[in-house]
């Protein structure tokens, strides 16, 4: 494969002085964490996902999320005090993050946005989550998203 991409979000990560592994795979459109667990051979658990939803005002917000589990946006919406949320539609999230949807980091976003995570994201060992461009995560410890990023731990997984 080719060599790994330099974004907002290894950059941030190299500034911090964070240490993280780099793994290419090949990106599949609409495969999602399925296709990167399966080409990295690591536990689609473990392979959190980056959701850029809005509440009913339109501000933006990320949502991480393991894999394998969807974001009950009621239960989001009352624990952050919002009425309602929802996804952004593809083109207002890329122009939130600054990154295509398929390839969107919580690091180095565009615009400054609240975090939330999932709060048994910070039960695993070690973390996959993109790195800012589609085909390519990062591998990390998650405790070091909060060393980051002010990230709001929150319990909205849906099995």
């Amino acid at each position: 494969m080719s060599k790994a991409p330099s974004t907002n979000a290894t950059r941030l990560l190299k500034q911090a002085g964070l240490a993280y592994t780099e793994h290419l795979y090949r990106y599949e459109e609409h495969g999602g964490t399925r296709v990167s667990a399966q080409e990295l051979g690591v536990d689609e658990h473990a392979v959190i996902k980056t959701l850029v939803m809005e509440d009913e005002k339109g501000a933006p917000l990320i949502i991480l999320m393991h894999g394998d589990r969807e974001v009950s946006t009621k239960e989001l919406a009352r624990q952050i005090g919002a009425k309602t949320v929802q996804p952004c539609k593809p083109d207002v999230a890329n122009r939130h993050s600054g990154y295509l949807v398929g390839g969107t980091s919580p690091f180095g976003t565009k615009k400054a946005m609240p975090i939330h995570a999932e709060a048994t994201i910070f039960d695993l060992p070690r973390i996959y989550l993109n790195g800012g461009s589609r085909g390519f995560l990062l591998g990390l410890d998650p405790r070091d998203l909060e060393r980051v990023l002010k990230v709001t731990r929150v319990s909205v997984a849906i099995p």
